[in-house]
């Protein structure tokens, strides 16, 4: 969501919670479980390594080993999770429509997984298919490092289409020591010293009463971080001269287009570049599935990803978590949300083949080149020159034709992975501190499989 200087929920993220909100966790089942142990049956303890912790849920063992009420494990080649005899029956009521529907619902609930580094933040994400008549929730409950416990908070209500209801993250979510901003999980005041020790995950996934209809979910996780606070970031060195053949959408030729997502395409940097990425690994789109697009509008495509990962809440098509779902809806595909530590982790990437969607935030002087400034933006790198700079596809360019860009290596490196910076106010404000989103392929080659693992994603 490319928007100049304008406050964003990344700039409310930074800020201290002033008071505790009540948060209303929806039709999930009751929080009956033991005191939270990790994986191996530990009692949950932080132990510091590195600053970024990822976990996630993929194989068949994984599933069988969560506790299942109303769902089971499924083997094949691509293992997950669905509804088996449901738990039990719950009606929802949809904030954005008003409309109240009975669903049948079983859960999910994965073993503790203590963090290797003690986290100031979680987002949680998610890889599924969710057919007509069928949504799903995903929640975390974590342990502090003082002992105590958040409780369940809905990271996401989330469906591929929007017949059944509306994907939307849940707003006022707050113990008064954590918060949940959207797709993220806080901590309020980091400087107390209180961090995130270890987690929980649960799924709920809903039916219509007497359907067979099931979610499937296929990998489910979180990426806990505790990157400090920095307006700056070393420079690293260059060591990789590859470009990737990309497709290129411009989000700026969409403007005025579908003003209900979030006002058109001026605002479409994170679902254009997925869209772009999607792509690249062969993800298309039917005719059948593009007929609701104005035929007059050029790159259908990309109004349609706009449309499949707006989240109603939020008003925007920038949720992190519901971009990754989107494009795991592709054959074949999965998708991570993540933090990276350098550019030479995106050049251990691209070396394997697999280009990545960053955030930044920066004012017009801080990227040359670019030509604006801008409060959050997604764009895709695809590679790197000669000389270590960034070859960039920028959605937020005039055309298809003008969306390469080169980006100098030392500013692109800084405004993608600093976690503070000045606004165009002089006020301290966030940055997203190397988040970026992942998308390859369900089958990964054996060098994409290294590349992959060498970043801390599991596969």
């Amino acid at each position: 969501m490319r928007r100049a200087e304008q406050p964003s929920r990344r700039t409310v993220l930074a800020a201290a919670v002033a008071a505790a909100v009540t948060a209303g966790s929806g039709p999930a089942a009751a929080d009956t479980e033991e005191p939270m142990t990790t994986d191996t049956g530990e009692p949950a303890r932080a132990v510091p390594a590195h600053t970024v912790d990822n976990r996630a849920w993929v194989s068949y063992g994984d599933w069988y080993a969560g506790t299942a009420k109303g769902t089971t494990a499924v083997a094949g080649a691509r293992p997950g999770v669905v509804i088996a005899r449901p738990a039990g029956t719950t009606d929802y009521t949809d904030p954005h429509t008003g409309a109240t529907a009975r669903w049948e619902y079983g859960t999910w609930t994965s073993p503790a997984h203590r963090l290797a580094v003690p986290a100031t933040e979680a987002i949680v994400s998610w890889n599924a298919r969710t057919p007509a008549g069928t949504w799903l929730q995903a929640e975390i409950k974590a342990a502090y490092t003082d002992g105590t416990s958040t409780p369940w908070y809905v990271m996401g209500r989330w469906a591929a289409g929007d017949q059944d209801i509306r994907r939307t993250s849940v707003d006022d979510q707050s113990d008064g020591r954590s918060t949940v901003w959207t797709d993220t999980l806080a901590i309020d005041d980091p400087s107390t010293g209180l961090r995130l020790a270890s987690y929980r995950l649960r799924l709920t996934l809903y039916r219509k009463p007497g359907t067979k209809a099931t979610p499937t979910v296929w990998r489910l996780g979180a990426m806990g971080s505790d990157v400090p606070d920095r307006f700056t970031v070393p420079a690293s060195v260059p060591g990789l001269a590859r470009e990737l053949v990309v497709p290129r959408y411009s989000q700026e030729i969409h403007k005025g287009q579908y003003p209900e997502y979030d006002n058109g395409g001026e605002a479409w940097c994170s679902p254009t570049s997925s869209q772009m990425i999607i792509e690249y690994w062969g993800g298309r789109l039917t005719p059948e599935q593009l007929a609701w697009v104005d035929p007059s509008y050029a790159d259908p495509q990309v109004c349609h990803a706009a449309r499949f990962t707006y989240d109603y809440q939020y008003a925007g098509c920038g949720n992190w978590p519901f971009n990754a779902a989107y494009a795991a809806t592709f054959k074949d595909l999965q998708a991570v949300v993540t933090r990276l530590s350098s550019l030479p982790d995106l050049e251990t990437l691209i070396a394997a083949g697999i280009p990545a969607i960053t955030s930044q935030s920066f004012l017009k002087e801080e990227l040359t080149g670019a030509g604006y400034g801008t409060a959050g933006h997604l764009m895709t790198v695809i590679g790197f020159t000669a000389d270590g700079d960034v070859i960039a596809n920028d959605p937020a360019s005039e055309s298809n034709e003008t969306v390469r860009r080169v980006y100098r290596r030392r500013e692109y490196e800084n405004i993608w992975l600093r976690t503070k910076r000045y606004n165009a106010s002089g006020k301290v404000v966030s940055g997203t501190g190397g988040v970026c989103y992942l998308y390859f392929p369900a089958h990964p080659t054996a060098a994409q499989r290294k590349a992959l693992t060498a970043v801390g994603v599991r596969v």
